[in-house]
């Protein structure tokens, strides 16, 4: 793991320089143009460092400056090149690198066609590369309104990350650092962060209940049909014996999106073999191929209700076909477990957050619902939070599916009660993730908290899952001891006429010389109970 305080450095580091852009843009907007110029520095800067290990005294010794001008005096150098290629897969010229860019910058001669060109080169070196600065407008109006305003942003933007060092970082300390400032957009994004963005403690419970009494010492599949930046995917890492080992999947279908899930990949060092990304519709067009790969664990964050085609073509899908019937256009909610369940291998394990209303709706949903339990593939049902997602403040589920379960027993486990509260959201504390791990893995009843169902259960309840069916969170009042109030009551008037003694006592001891005002204590006196000298 990265060093706490290093990363930390870098991460307010990094989230300072989206000052030159905040004033312009939203978080969602903005987000682009800094990912994308720190990935374009780290990528820099990584191929002048291996300059200087293979001609120079080594990065170690070597500043990214004196790289550069190392790099300019030997460009001729066809071995170098071929070299540079093979090892990193891209080609930043001499004159396209970020310290390149960053002279033009400080002698005040930088047009934004510079770093377009440094954009265009890395971007044409193959697949990996293509269309990955595709969101980053350079040419955008909201950077100014003439080409030289335009130009002065972009280098504020440059100089505000110059200092950084990106490369001689420690362990993950780049990736991890890019991964706090993909939250921190996600944050100021508000609800459209639903599109890019899990947060991480739910990533961490997705991801830590697919892997539940499995080993996968010889390397692991993953999947993810709704990927985000990649950040779930990427939280196999943490927990797998073999991280190198892990073979990545995941598809996306926003553009902008999917080409961060790709820079996030790349900057937590995950070789380009075992990374398989798409950019394309994951409902519309079934991916991968079964035929190619089914995967050990599918985990899923999709959008919520999404409306699909639901086209009847559809039936005929083998993702579909076995339910009878599709999920409704308005609602994808089950299409997207479908396809993530039917790409699921016989020995994996899939979980996916969803709306409550999967539990519980009728029509095409009950159906497909009914036929997932009558198959005992619905492995437990966990009810988390409300507001822990930027997107949304609904309470959601996790819902856990397994092809290979001996009976058709489902888990229930209400979590929603246990978390903390932070600012404007709620957060799952490591706790409440243990403890909801804990409880799963048991498949034990804990009162007021999980209850393991039997097919029959569920039967009888006409294969509803609604959580407090079967977990029942009510806590009684306390009974009422009723000679404890009588006697509490007799304390009380035997008080209260101590008192009233003691303040008819006290009005006794007054005198007026006004009649009226005497005549008034005597009535309260005698109110009292007590007696007046008339």
């Amino acid at each position: 793991m990265a060093d706490i305080t290093e990363n930390k450095s870098l991460e307010s580091s990094l989230y300072s320089a989206a000052d030159a852009l905040r004033s312009k843009m939203d978080a969602n907007e903005y987000k682009n143009y800094l990912l994308g110029i720190i990935f374009y520095k780290y990528l820099s800067d990584n191929l002048l460092y291996e300059v200087s290990d293979l001609i120079g005294d080594g990065r170690e010794e070597t500043t990214v400056t004196e790289a550069q001008k190392l790099y300019e005096d030997n460009y001729d150098d066809e071995d170098l090149r071929n070299e540079l290629e093979d090892t990193f897969s891209y080609v930043i010229s001499p004159d396209n690198t970020f310290t390149k860019v960053m002279e033009h910058v400080n002698d005040h001669s930088f047009q934004i066609v510079q770093l377009a060109d440094a954009f265009k080169e890395i971007e044409g070196t193959g697949d990996t590369f293509e269309g990955l600065f595709d969101d980053v407008d350079l040419f955008s109006r909201r950077l100014g309104d003439n080409a030289q305003k335009q130009a002065d942003t972009i280098s504020d933007v440059l100089a505000a990350i110059s200092n950084l060092e990106l490369v001689k970082a420690s362990g993950d300390t780049l990736g991890d650092a890019y991964e706090y400032l993909i939250s921190q957009f996600a944050s100021d994004s508000g609800k459209k962060a639903g599109e890019f963005y899990t947060p991480q403690q739910v990533s961490e419970l997705l991801t830590r209940l697919t892997l539940v009494d499995r080993e996968y010492n010889e390397g692991i599949t993953v999947y993810d049909p709704a990927m985000g930046s990649g950040s779930l995917l990427l939280n196999f890492r943490k927990y797998i014996k073999h991280p190198e080992e892990i073979i990545y999947y995941g598809q996306e279908i926003n553009t902008s999106t999917y080409n961060l899930a790709r820079m996030n990949m790349i900057l937590h060092h995950v070789d380009t073999a075992n990374q398989h990304l798409r950019n394309g519709d994951t409902l519309d067009a079934d991916w991968p191929p079964s035929a190619k790969t089914n995967f050990d664990s599918v985990v899923m964050n999709p959008p919520y209700s999404y409306h699909w085609s639901a086209a009847k073509g559809f039936l005929d899908d083998p993702r579909f076909s076995k339910y009878g019937v599709l999920a409704p256009k308005s609602k994808a909610d089950y299409a997207f477990l479908l396809h993530g369940y039917y790409h699921l291998k016989n020995s994996g394990t899939m979980a996916i957050v969803l709306p409550h209303g999967v539990l519980f709706r009728g029509a095409a949903e009950g159906k497909i619902r009914q036929k997932l339990l009558e198959d005992g593939s619905v492995d437990a049902v966990i009810g988390l939070p409300a507001n822990l997602f930027y997107s949304t403040s609904i309470p959601t589920t996790i819902v856990v599916l397994k092809k290979d379960k001996q009976d058709r027993s489902v888990m229930f486990i209400d979590a929603s009660k246990e978390f903390e509260k932070d600012k404007n959201q709620n957060k799952l504390r490591e706790q409440d993730i243990k403890k909801i791990l804990d409880t799963y893995k048991e498949r034990q009843d804990v009162e007021r908290y999980a209850h393991l169902a039997s097919f029959d259960e569920i039967k009888e309840n006409d294969f509803n899952l609604n959580i407090p069916r079967y977990v029942d969170t009510f806590v009684p009042e306390p009974p009422v001891d009723l000679k404890k109030v009588a006697s509490d009551m007799a304390d009380l008037d035997k008080e209260i006429n101590e008192n009233e003694k003691e303040l008819v006592g006290m009005l006794s001891d007054l005198t007026s010389e006004d009649d009226d005002v005497m005549a008034g204590i005597k009535a309260i006196i005698k109110d009292l109970g007590g007696e007046t000298n008339e």
